[in-house]
């Protein structure tokens, strides 16, 4: 799993890195939100760790990926995909955004099943779920950074658990192109 993110991580910054050299800044600043297109960064809290990428496909309208693993549990991955509405809060830089979208997560049986590890062994299971999001990102004028935090309430299909909490949300620091 270590391996997936590293290669889905190293794909998505080629593949922003390319789309933001051939496009102009198609967004402008009378929009009121942001002065970016797309961002690539990483994602923490206590117990998750990942990457994340948000684009503005037009106006307040963004869409963001993350693939993320559990500090405790590193044969664990998250891959989400998250539609966001953006507005500005006063100060030109500052957005609130809310949105939602979904999720397919890779968990390892004995991490987060322990009966069924004990009586089947060793296993892998596959969780599908609904994820919402409303959180607050900074945007630096001068240097191409963004910061944000947020909450990320979401519920699982299958699995043992429904819900995770170590995942429900953290703070992102991103690299912006523009």
């Amino acid at each position: 799993m270590k391996k997936a993110v590293l290669f889905f991580g190293l794909f998505a910054m080629l593949a922003i890195q390319a789309n933001a050299q051939k496009k102009g800044n198609y967004r402008s600043s009378s929009n009121g939100v942001g002065n970016y297109n797309t961002a690539l960064g990483i994602r923490l809290n206590p117990w998750v760790v990942g990457f994340t990428v948000k684009h503005f496909i037009q106006g307040p309208h963004a869409i963001e990926g993350l693939v993320t693993t559990n500090t405790n549990h590193k044969t664990n991955v998250t891959f989400t995909g998250l539609y966001e509405y953006n507005w500005n809060i006063g100060v030109p830089e500052l957005n609130m955004y809310a949105g939602g979208g979904a999720h397919v997560g890779f968990y390892d049986r004995r991490d987060y099943d322990w009966d069924r590890y004990t009586s089947k062994g060793k296993g892998t299971y596959v969780s599908p779920g609904l994820d919402g999001i409303i959180g607050i990102e900074y945007t630096f004028k001068n240097i191409p950074l963004n910061l944000s935090a947020d909450l990320k309430p979401y519920v699982q299909f299958v699995g043992p658990t429904n819900y995770l909490g170590e995942e429900i949300g953290g703070i992102s620091a991103r690299y912006t192109f523009k």
